[in-house]
């Protein structure tokens, strides 16, 4: 155990902490597409890939999430790489699709129609991560291991992050069987129920990944008919202050660090991520929808000069 807690604390503390002059930031929500965002995240008016270039204008990063349910076409990649702006500094991540995570299966023709749907986002250089998101089932276990080699071998030109969530991979021989492989590590922020992954601050190949999922303790497990109630949680700030600090350590590390927000419902993950910036770079003055301000009045602190 005490190998467990020595890996998940820094050596200096977090406020300490200064990123590299060349490490980028990028910042967003885990999608884009809920009903409960309209007339909060949303301006009236404001649908399909309007959401998206909107998001835009608040965001440099936003993570698609309908991969993990199903391959897109190339024409949608296309369609979102038109909405957002020209040039490197926007950049998409992406979750793997289930079929591949959580069932195991390696089939080759879905891969390739999964490939092919997110090659227009590789070849833009727009991909920043492709997100392989597994349950808290999957252990570290032999087996295990040796079916994420499997998997970066079936993807060896993406940027493939492994997030797991038992803390049966929080050691140190797993931070270096990921390098060996390969595979970037996807920190989470998560609650400290059951067996949990810590607050890691890992990064295992030239990317740092931070999911905030939320610490909503008592719907993590027992959610009921409603999957996103485990994600229904906005975060104070203090504990915003604490991503800011895991933030930093991460941009201490790498060259490109991802934060994504995937407390989602009723827009908490906007309003989370804007906090969030707005901590890491007191200059940064967004320009906020009235829906966002009236449900997150909080928020004014952030156009105040």
């Amino acid at each position: 155990m005490s190998e467990l807690i020595q890996d998940t604390q820094s050596s200096e503390p977090a406020h300490r902490k200064q990123p590299t002059a060349n490490s980028k930031l990028y910042l967003g929500p885990a999608g884009w597409d809920y009903a409960d965002w309209q007339g909060v995240v949303y301006p009236p008016g404001v649908k399909g890939a309007g959401r998206l270039a909107f998001l835009a204008t608040l965001f440099n990063a936003v993570e698609i999430n309908v991969t993990f349910y199903r391959p897109i076409a190339p024409k949608d990649a296309d369609r979102w790489l038109t909405a957002v702006p020209a040039g490197p500094d926007f950049r998409f991540t992406a979750k793997l699709w289930q079929v591949f995570t959580h069932e195991r299966r390696l089939p080759a023709p879905e891969l390739a129609q999964f490939r092919e749907g997110l090659e227009p986002l590789l070849a833009a250089g727009r991909l920043g991560v492709l997100l392989a998101q597994f349950p808290y089932s999957f252990h570290n276990t032999e087996e295990n291991r040796a079916y994420l080699v499997n998997l970066k071998s079936h993807l060896p030109n993406y940027p493939l992050a492994v997030e797991v969530r038992h803390r049966s991979w929080q050691q140190r021989a797993v931070r270096e069987f990921l390098t060996a492989a390969g595979l970037e590590f996807v920190n989470i922020d998560q609650p400290l129920v059951s067996y949990p992954m810590g607050a890691t601050r890992w990064v295992t190949g030239t990317k740092g990944y931070l999911r905030c999922h939320g610490r909503r303790q008592e719907s993590w497990f027992e959610f009921g008919e409603d999957r996103a109630a485990r994600y229904d949680y906005l975060y104070g700030q203090e504990e915003l202050e604490d991503l800011a600090g895991r933030t930093q350590e991460l941009m201490q590390k790498a060259g490109e660090v991802y934060v994504i927000f995937n407390n989602h419902p009723a827009g908490q993950a906007v309003a989370n991520g804007l906090e969030l910036l707005h901590l890491l770079k007191p200059a940064y003055r967004p320009a906020l929808p009235p829906g966002l301000m009236a449900a997150f009045p909080h928020l004014a602190k952030l156009t105040e000069e």
